[in-house]
């Protein structure tokens, strides 16, 4: 990327919007993505961990970020899921950015791996 991204935080929907919503999903260039095979805690709105969760989910959010401005990356594309985003997989040096996050504890294998930020 020519610019860095930054967190989406509350920008708008526009054709241009590239940021990082989470730490598997984010806009490029008005597409939005959904990361395959991994799953992070919810940043917005938990859905079973409450504040902790919030808070592990905005530090893979951090992490994401940090992975995809300071590497060079690829994105593959799979089509899209039933909310109609573009699943993809992003690596770096090869090795896919869910996997990075799955070893450090940021994120859990989908969909059979455990929530374990709900207990």
């Amino acid at each position: 990327m020519a610019q860095p991204l930054q967190l989406c935080g509350n920008q708008r929907n526009t054709p241009t919007k590239t940021c990082v919503v989470d730490g598997d999903t984010l806009w490029l260039q008005g597409e939005k993505i959904r990361l395959k095979s991994f799953d992070t805690p919810e940043t917005q709105g938990s859905q079973c961990g409450g504040k902790a969760e919030v808070a592990l989910g905005n530090r893979a959010a951090a992490r994401l970020l940090d992975l995809l401005n300071n590497n060079r990356w690829t994105i593959e594309r799979f089509g899209k899921d039933r909310y109609r985003r573009t699943l993809a997989t992003i690596r770096i040096n090869g090795a896919d950015v869910g996997d990075i996050l799955i070893s450090e504890r940021l994120a859990r294998r989908w969909p059979n791996g455990d929530e374990w930020w709900c207990r």
